[in-house]
């Protein structure tokens, strides 16, 4: 699997609705590294959606959201008179988010996945809608979007309001640093907001975007946990002068489940010098060593899959109802649910939760003089008489507990919460959005964690180093590359800082870690 980084280069252009967009692209979109355009050919697909919309309308005189109330309201009727101000207050009685605003980067993640779902041309969105959403993302024209406030079906509405109100000029937007009503941000950049048509409100908000979009950056921050969790393993094999065996390539043909042979085979090779200069102290080293492969090798297993029900769902039509792009039938559905974006985020949360643990002992056994081969209490680099006020990693490790307890904590599944809501219409719900959010919230903690093992894991080493029982030709280039954003803590001093530093460069995934048998499968 190729690192996500390395793919494509700063300034890329992606074309949205000329083929399917990948995670990869969603991601690069996110963090600003690639341009957001839309293809010719899917304004044209939009072009007659539209049309289909005005000749149902001229023909059957009813669609659901167009001339009719929302939800369980479908049942009233509206006024011929009035039909044109329906979107707009569909964006005004759902602007009742709380929480944290979405990150800009998750922000744009959303944005670029709704964007996509509206240019397959079911939807029955205006050209100028879609254009005007393009020119949002491009110039970095950002919806300030509460996180809370959606139960995953009737999908996202609450949240998407404020892309459907920013788009009216309704709503707050971030534009250059600044607060601003979108309609302000929108004389500035040379556009105009949007009169929304008959079922534009509908077709941006009833949908499966902030879920989605919130999963595609759980999804890049996941993977790059896991290579980093198989690098700093093989760190703390060292840091203990374990025993390099437990990864021999003969384990992996005996149970070959590929994602762990493929975490066995990244540590070997991250020790292979120290396996041809050192002999192991151990026979077997403990679990959370010699187990690494089978813990983050079901990560590395499932990613494939979790990858296609994401990939699946931005490529979807998942608002309602939906016209056929041939016919212009009017199709009602329930794509708006949101059960695989939930799912995926359960099961992922699951997952990376179960890195944090792992980290969390690796962290334990390097601390404890009891089980950590020689090393100094708590790490601790200070020597003579100032080893007695100096404590080391102490406080560090009880953090790490914490974390890693409230990450493990938030694995409950939010899926299975379903709630009846909306006058029991929306009476079994996807809590998609929700489960992302949470699984947003235990890869936070988790890379925390893994920016504390990462300081434990090097001072291990740089104290094994400086008691001449190992030395840097036995460390592969990637460790030593990797110990290059730590310093060598001798004297007591707060840690936050580095701390916040290491987890936001862990979180963009600014390291490249490389193997060869990752090249090898991405050739």
């Amino acid at each position: 699997m190729a690192d996500t980084l390395k793919l494509g280069a700063p300034g890329l252009a992606i074309e949205l609705g000329a083929r399917d967009l990948t995670i990869d692209e969603v991601w690069r979109i996110a963090m600003g590294r690639a341009e957001a355009r839309i293809s010719e050919e899917a304004l044209t697909r939009v072009r007659r959606s539209a049309q289909h919309v005005d000749n149902a309308l001229a023909r059957d005189g009813e669609i659901y959201g167009v001339t009719t109330g929302y939800g369980d309201s479908c049942t009233t009727n509206v006024p011929p008179e009035l039909v044109a101000e329906l979107p707009l207050h569909l964006t005004r009685f759902h602007g009742c988010g709380t929480g944290r605003i979405l990150t800009p980067i998750e922000t744009r993640a959303v944005m670029a996945v709704r964007l996509v779902a509206l240019l397959r041309g079911w939807s029955g969105v205006s050209v100028e809608l879609a254009t005007l959403l393009g020119e949002m993302l491009r110039q970095d024209i950002l919806p300030l979007i509460p996180a809370e406030g959606s139960v995953g079906a009737s999908g996202d509405l609450t949240p998407l309001s404020y892309i459907a109100g920013a788009l009216a000029g309704e709503r707050e937007v971030l534009y250059r640093g600044r607060k601003m009503m979108s309609e302000a941000a929108f004389a500035e950049a040379g556009l105009k907001p949007i009169k929304l048509r008959p079922k534009e409100g509908l077709a941006v908000m009833n949908g499966t975007a902030v879920m989605t979009g919130l999963a595609v950056i759980a999804y890049v921050r996941a993977e790059g946990l896991s290579r980093l969790t198989s690098r700093m393993t093989a760190m703390a094999s060292i840091g203990l002068l374990g025993n390099p065996k437990h990864f021999d390539p003969r384990l992996s043909q005996a149970k070959p489940h590929p994602g762990q042979g493929r975490v066995a085979a990244r540590i070997a090779e991250d020790l292979a010098l120290f396996a041809k200069l050192h002999a192991p102290t151990r026979l077997q080293d403990r679990y959370s060593i010699r187990c690494t492969p089978h813990v983050a090798g079901v990560l590395e297993d499932m990613l494939p899959t979790l990858k296609t029900l994401i990939e699946t769902e931005i490529n979807s039509s998942n608002d309602n109802p939906l016209f056929d792009p041939d016919t212009g039938d009017v199709l009602h559905g329930g794509h708006f649910y949101g059960g695989h974006i939930a799912f995926a985020m359960d099961s992922l949360k699951n997952m990376v939760a179960n890195l944090a643990d792992l980290m969390d002992r690796q962290f334990a056994l390097l601390v404890d003089t009891r089980f950590n081969n020689g090393l100094p209490s708590n790490l601790s680099g200070a020597t003579g008489v100032r080893a007695a006020i100096n404590h080391g990693l102490k406080a560090v490790q009880i953090a790490v507990s914490a974390w890693t307890a409230e990450a493990l904590k938030n694995t409950m599944p939010a899926s299975v919460f379903s709630r009846s809501t909306e006058c029991h219409n929306q009476d079994k719900v996807s809590m998609g959005t929700i489960a992302a959010r949470d699984a947003l919230r235990v890869l936070e903690l988790t890379e925390q964690v893994a920016a504390a093992h990462l300081l434990a894991c090097s001072q291990a080493l740089r104290l094994r180093e400086r008691s001449k029982e190992i030395n840097k030709s036995m460390l592969g280039p990637g460790i030593a590359a990797l110990m290059q954003h730590v310093p060598l803590i001798e004297e007591d001093a707060p840690l936050d800082k580095l701390f916040n530093e290491l987890t936001a460069t862990i979180s963009r995934r600014e390291w490249r870690l490389d193997w060869s048998d990752d090249r090898e499968r991405a050739e």
